[in-house]
């Protein structure tokens, strides 16, 4: 059974989304989502163990060697990614229950957890696939899934959400699927590794320069890189509020890694940073992302809008390491998408949690309401507090590494940038923490409780790793750093 983990991985959240919707009791459907996404952590656990102890595990599907066959080719980078992409689909759907009882109509709860169940299929192949043309296939089965799950958020708005980003993403997915036939049709093959050694020869050609260029436009939107970034704001601030801590853990981290690996392994380093030149397009951008998202931020009114504003800066913080060409800013940039998904998802499961009590994110409608809701707004703080950056927390451990990059260039501009962007987080954080502990409550909040135990668990199991990780940063920087290895120089 052990062989067959890499497929299985993949396999058995794809074989649960139709069951979903075949048994339509609401919690019969979320107990089977719930323990699928449990099975699957445990999985990407065992596969992450086998990786580190016994190297590359590469799995040929059907019986049809590579590169001829289709293969799952699992390494130090990915499988940190499958850990990542399976240990927040089995928190936040072990958090959704409630929450999504509460905010999608009961006759369409089966239907979103098949789409849930689809979406987190599409990432962990993205993630696990070898072939090129497989990233694309599992692209567009997480993404229209997600369009779905957008869609059914309660607030009207979500319908125009989910069309701007069916929109804008399919552009983007058409941009990928151009850059893969392109350099398709100069290599003759679709496998990653095949590809890795092939496109050398034909690197200097216009075609495969264009099927550059194809790639890092679509990826830079499915990553939302300022400036397409514009799907995202209300695409977080009107998703169910499962939906949104799932997406903004995952989804932009998957598509990272995908350009990590087109970029470093496929492409190389060579190629992109020396003919292509694509530090020069990725510093700027990283830079604008980082100032301007975190200004726009602090003036958001809604919470979820004020954190996926924060997300595109975020973003900014994995892009600037990238753009550094280094190992040690690649470094950064892999922990930040470790680190970044368990700071935000708890940062949205909390408003998840407020939601549920509250029926708002709006600031003005959560005056006062940390002495009704206090361990859901100490997670909001202590989340808040990691997205900052103070020690002891993940959010420290990948600035610093980041920080440690820009030094080994001699990049002062960039160490004070990073410095001063921490410092806008502080204003937007505040913004909440003002309101929330510092106003009077008002008399709609007067009757409000505490959050479920069942909201608060998951909320504070992301919190508290967010910090335990930030203490104890041995097996994440490790793993991050053997990735970069791998990415780097260790190929496929």
């Amino acid at each position: 059974m052990i062989n067959h983990l890499p497929i299985l991985q993949v396999v058995i959240p794809l074989l649960v989304a139709p069951l979903c919707v075949l048994f339509r009791s609401p919690r019969l459907v979320w107990s089977i989502a719930a323990l699928t996404c449990w099975i699957i952590l445990v999985i990407a656990g065992v596969l992450l163990h086998e990786v580190l102890s016994n190297g590359v595990i590469s799995y040929e599907i059907g019986g049809w060697a590579a590169p001829w066959g289709i293969e799952y080719r699992l390494d130090e980078a990915n499988t940190l990614v499958l850990l990542i992409v399976s240990g927040i689909a089995a928190v936040v759907t072990s958090y959704a229950r409630l929450s999504v009882e509460h905010e999608i109509a009961e006759d369409t709860i089966p239907l979103f957890y098949s789409a849930w169940m689809l979406c987190i299929t599409g990432l962990l192949g993205i993630t696990a696939t070898g072939d090129a043309f497989n990233v694309f296939v599992f692209l567009e089965i997480s993404s229209l899934s997600t369009y779905a799950m957008i869609a059914m958020g309660k607030d009207r708005r979500a319908l125009t959400a989910s069309f701007q980003y069916l929109v804008m993403g399919t552009i983007g997915a058409t941009f990928i699927l151009i850059g893969i036939g392109l350099m398709y049709m100069m290599t003759g093959t679709l496998n990653m590794a095949d590809l890795a050694q092939r496109l050398p020869a034909v690197s200097d050609t216009r075609t495969i320069r264009a099927a550059a260029a194809f790639l890092t436009v679509g990826l830079s939107l499915k990553i939302a890189l300022l400036p397409l970034h514009l799907w995202l704001p209300n695409a977080y601030a009107y998703a169910p509020s499962a939906a949104t801590a799932l997406l903004a853990a995952t989804a932009t981290k998957v598509a990272l890694y995908v350009a990590l690996r087109f970029m470093f392994t496929v492409q190389g380093v060579d190629f992109t940073f020396g003919q292509m030149r694509l530090d020069l397009i990725l510093l700027p951008l990283s830079v604008v992302a980082l100032l301007a998202m975190s200004m726009v931020a602090i003036f958001q009114t809604n919470v979820k809008r004020l954190l996926a504003y924060s997300s595109v800066a975020q973003i900014g913080y994995m892009t600037l390491g990238i753009s550094m060409a280094s190992a040690t800013g690649l470094t950064g940039s892999i922990l930040h998408i470790f680190n970044h998904a368990l700071m935000k998802g708890g940062l949205f499961l909390a408003l998840g949690a407020i939601m549920y009590r509250v029926g708002s994110v709006e600031l003005d409608k959560l005056a006062g309401i940390a002495k009704r809701m206090p361990w859901t707004m100490a997670a909001f703080v202590a989340g808040g507090l990691s997205l900052i950056g103070v020690p002891t927390s993940v959010g420290f451990i990948s600035k610093w590494y980041l920080i440690l990059a820009a030094l080994e260039k001699g990049w002062w501009p960039v160490v004070m940038l990073i410095v001063f962007t921490s410092l806008l987080a502080v204003i937007y954080i505040w913004r909440v923490i003002e309101v929330a502990y510092f106003h009077a409550a008002t008399d709609e909040n007067s009757g409000i409780k505490e959050a479920p135990l069942s909201l608060l668990l998951p909320t504070w199991l992301l919190i508290g790793a967010s910090y335990y990780f930030g203490i104890d940063s041995s097996l994440s920087t490790s793993t991050a750093k053997l990735a970069v290895l791998r990415l780097w120089g260790g190929g496929l």
